[in-house]
Formats: structure tokens, sequence, C-alpha cells
């Protein structure tokens, strides 16, 4: 590959990288065509973009970025598939699936969720665990509901017992 070429693809990996609040470094290597496509389809549906990128130009492309990426190096050998997310946990969740049906692969090497890199196959429970931002968004929303439900629903209740009340009493005097 020509060094303009390999310049195209760095700055390429690396607007993709852009374009997304984390990615996921995994081993796809030993994949058969039947499983590589059922890869292929959850992360369509789960909206993760895969792509296949050579460990080099990721590497690059990781050095042209905001942040300190040192730690995901060591874990650029063999073959990398790159998992890109807006949904911190989709990818781990995806991942979790196919290793539940009792396959080995993909595996984790490595990923950048939430400014917080993650390295190893055994982070991948603390991934698929990690909260989105809607989601906290709306746990928060809940928790400040939950107050406001608790004093209408005593007003309202309070109110269907005064009301009962009352109207026992007119029908005892009448």
């Amino acid at each position: 590959m020509k060094k303009e070429d390999k310049a195209i693809v760095i700055e390429n990996i690396a607007n993709t990288l852009r374009e997304y609040n984390g990615f996921y470094l995994v081993e796809t290597t030993g994949l058969d065509a039947e499983k590589t496509s059922a890869l292929r389809r959850a992360c369509f549906n789960a909206d993760v973009k895969l792509l296949v990128v050579k460990n080099t130009l990721l590497h690059k492309a990781l050095e042209t970025l905001d942040g300190d990426f040192s730690e995901l190096y060591p874990t650029l050998k063999g073959s990398t598939s790159l998992m890109c997310t807006n949904v911190g946990n989709a990818p781990a969740k995806l991942l979790k699936d196919f290793v539940k049906k009792g396959d080995t692969l993909p595996a984790l090497k490595a990923a950048y969720v939430e400014e917080t890199v993650y390295v190893g196959a055994d982070q991948l429970d603390a991934l698929a665990s990690i909260k989105s931002k809607n989601e906290l968004i709306a746990d928060v929303v809940a928790l400040l509901q939950s107050p406001a439900k608790n004093v209408i629903s005593a007003l309202t209740s309070g109110g269907t017992k005064l009301h009962g009340i009352l109207e026992t009493l007119s029908q005892k005097e009448g």
C-alpha cells in the first residue's frame, strides 16, 4: 500500500472513531463465514459499526486523536476488529450473547468507553453493566418524579377518604 493510501486510511479510521463515543477491539480470527455474518448482522441491528482494521494503521489513527490510548497499544496484535458505538454497553451485550452460545470468539481484547480504558476479556461483564447516558438520565428523572408522585398519590387518596367521610356524615344527619 502506498504511503498516500495509508494516510487516507488512517484519516478515515480517525474520523470514524471521532463519530462515536466509544469503541471495542475484538479478536475475530477463526470465525467461520456463518458466524461472521451473524456478528455483522447483530452489530447492524445494535447500531454498532464493525470494521476490520490493520493494527499499525489503527495505532497511528489513535495517535491523531485527543486522549491517552497508550494502554490499548499492547492489545493491537493479531487480527483486530473495531466495534464503534454510541451506546457504551451495546457491543458488550452483543459479545456476551455470542459467549452464551458457547462461542469463544469474538473475544474482547480491549475497549474505550466513557473515557475509560478496559483491557482483557475479563472486563466483559463490567462493560455490559455500564449504563448508557440515556439510561442514567431516565434513572435520574424517575428519582426526581418519585417524591412528586407520592405527594400527589397521598393527596388524591386523602381527598377520596375525606369525601367518603363527609358523604357518610351527611347521610347520617339526613
